[in-house]
């Protein structure tokens, strides 16, 4: 036994061992092919085809479109690797947009990249990965991951500003053992750098901003167009129950919202609350937005429950900051979270996630998604 580790943390020699990478046509997952081909791994890269874009689209800054396999495709041919592409359009239907139309109309705020990675990428990925007998699933996120042993724990990237964990907290135990995330420890501009001296046709494309199958942010398009029931005009009230105003379907607010209200009064006006059951949007000032206890569900736990009896660091949306809390967990899989201090817009349908600080960085635990 060769008790030297590779550079994903495993006893094997790069020459003996196989990894898959999730290769999406991008900077950062075909730079992380050509590390892993130039490391001596035998790579072999899988790009899948996730929805039906149309020309309205294939321009956008996007991500698993029809040009971006082309990238893919290019990459792997110039680093001269197996590259395999997966048709998972109905999966991806069933899986994510269906879930993302669902939640709208429930006055959520969704995350389908959470879904995707949940179901798709992680879930049917994995198993593809096992049966192609790989050592490793390798992405280009931007997640640290530390091996020690048999076990691998995921941390928030050294670039904060690219740092991807919130939206893999709800990887599993056994899939988080088998992915390796190489870039967590580099900076975007790094990434570039590589790309470039491997002469990658992509290296200096534009990053995947929108939703995949959202063209140019307009997520209302995508709901008319599978529910176009959805658009149902209802009451807007203020915290009295008093109707101040009339909204054209539930789906055009999120909580916190502040423009695109079309109701005045002497201050300015936030949704508060959404409530799907009777069609109707609450508004009222700011200082009603605050929260200090969030309730979760369907919680996600990386690490035993013990980690979380002290008081920890959550993240409430993709873009926030991490803020102070204690977690109580229930027994039906869900918790109450006590932020130590008030937050506002916090919007159900999204992600609580749970981070620890340790002398390796911010380590993910786990987390759940808010109900209210």
């Amino acid at each position: 036994m060769n008790n030297q580790l590779n550079s994903i943390g495993l006893e094997k020699k790069p020459s003996d061992t196989t990894v898959v990478v999730a290769m999406s046509g991008g900077v950062d997952s075909s730079t992380v092919a050509g590390m892993m081909k130039k490391e001596g791994y035998k790579v072999i890269g899988i790009t899948l085809k996730l929805y039906d874009d149309g020309k309205e689209v294939a321009s956008s800054k996007q991500c698993c479109s029809g040009q971006d396999i082309m990238d893919a495709k290019r990459v792997a041919h110039k680093l001269d690797i197996e590259h395999k592409i997966l048709y998972y359009q109905s999966k991806f239907k069933q899986g994510v947009i269906d879930n993302f139309v669902e939640s709208y109309l429930k006055g959520e705020t969704p995350i389908p990249c959470v879904q995707c990675n949940q179901t798709v990428k992680f879930k049917d990925l994995f198993e593809v990965s096992k049966d192609l007998k790989a050592d490793a699933l390798i992405t280009g996120h931007y997640v640290k991951s530390i091996t020690s042993g048999t076990e691998t724990n995921m941390y928030r990237a050294i670039d904060e500003n690219r740092d991807q964990s919130y939206f893999l907290f709800n990887t599993t135990r056994e899939q988080l053992n088998y992915l390796r995330f190489p870039l967590g420890g580099m900076l975007k501009d790094e990434t570039r750098s590589i790309a470039k001296k491997l002469e990658l046709n992509v290296a200096d494309k534009p990053d995947s901003q929108d939703i995949c199958f959202v063209p140019n942010g307009d997520y209302a398009s995508v709901i008319r167009k599978f529910r176009p029931d959805s658009f149902k005009k209802g009451n807007i009230k203020d915290l009295n129950g008093k109707v101040i105003g009339v909204h054209d379907g539930i789906i055009n607010f999120t909580i916190g919202q502040r423009k695109g209200i079309k109701v005045s009064d002497v201050e300015p006006l936030y949704v508060l609350k959404i409530n799907s059951d009777k069609n109707e949007i609450i508004v009222g000032p700011r200082e009603k937005l605050g929260k200090k206890n969030i309730n979760i569900n369907n919680l996600n736990l990386l690490v035993n429950e013990n980690l979380l009896s002290k008081e920890i660091l959550v993240k409430v949306r993709s873009t926030g900051k991490l803020l102070e809390a204690k977690v109580n967990l229930k027994n039906d899989n869900s918790a109450v979270v006590n932020l130590k201090d008030f937050e506002d817009g916090i919007s159900p349908g999204q992600a609580c996630v749970f981070y620890d600080l340790d002398k390796q960085g911010h380590k993910v635990l786990g987390g759940g998604w808010i109900v209210n």
